[in-house]
């Protein structure tokens, strides 16, 4: 049996990781198992890079902290070689360690959890093609300037060729009403 000041460092350290994983709004685990430590030195840097918390804690530990979250799905995941990656990026976690492991065939994505559920590791590599939010903003901005760009290019057009809006309108209106006339003949 443990002695109390170890039961309560172990303590702290599952209501730490349970705040974490409670905060976080996705979550990867994996298997490190077999990566160099210049390899997982790397991870770490572009985990970092990227906003996310990389931990690798015992399974024991994190089992409980899963837990007190409510996450039960996972007793299976945690088995062997665990890291987990949190954080409030939803694709953050997912993109960095998908991408490592197609690089690295030793990290072993196990599992995860996306805005309170467990998602499958197909989950995981759909949600890490999934583009960045910036660029999703950039497509987002783009299709929004479009039509506004498009009305401020004829518009100049308009001023370019020396006619005036109102004029513009009511030639176009006068060519309108011509062209039916002339169907009549």
């Amino acid at each position: 049996m443990p002695s109390a000041k170890i039961l309560k460092e172990k303590e702290a350290i599952v209501a730490d990781l349970a705040e974490k994983i409670k905060a976080a709004s996705a979550g990867v685990f994996v298997d490190y198992r077999g990566l160099t430590v210049e390899e997982d030195t790397e991870l770490r840097v572009k985990l970092r890079e990227a906003g996310v918390y990389y931990k690798v804690v015992k399974n024991t530990l994190t089992r409980f902290a899963a837990n007190q979250v409510g996450y039960t799905e996972f007793d299976e995941t945690l088995n062997g070689p665990t890291a987990i990656a949190l954080s409030e990026d939803p694709v953050a976690p997912a993109r960095v360690l998908a991408d490592f492991a197609k690089k690295n065939s030793n990290l072993e994505i196990k599992g995860g959890f996306l805005d309170g559920n467990a998602i499958s590791i197909d989950e995981i590599n759909r949600l890490a093609s999934t583009p960045s939010r910036e660029v999703l903003l950039a497509k987002l901005l783009g299709s929004l300037n479009s039509p506004i760009s498009a009305l401020a290019r004829t518009l100049q057009a308009i001023v370019d060729n020396g006619v005036e809006p109102a004029e513009a309108a009511a030639n176009a209106a006068k060519a309108e009403d011509a062209a039916p006339a002339q169907d009549a003949e």
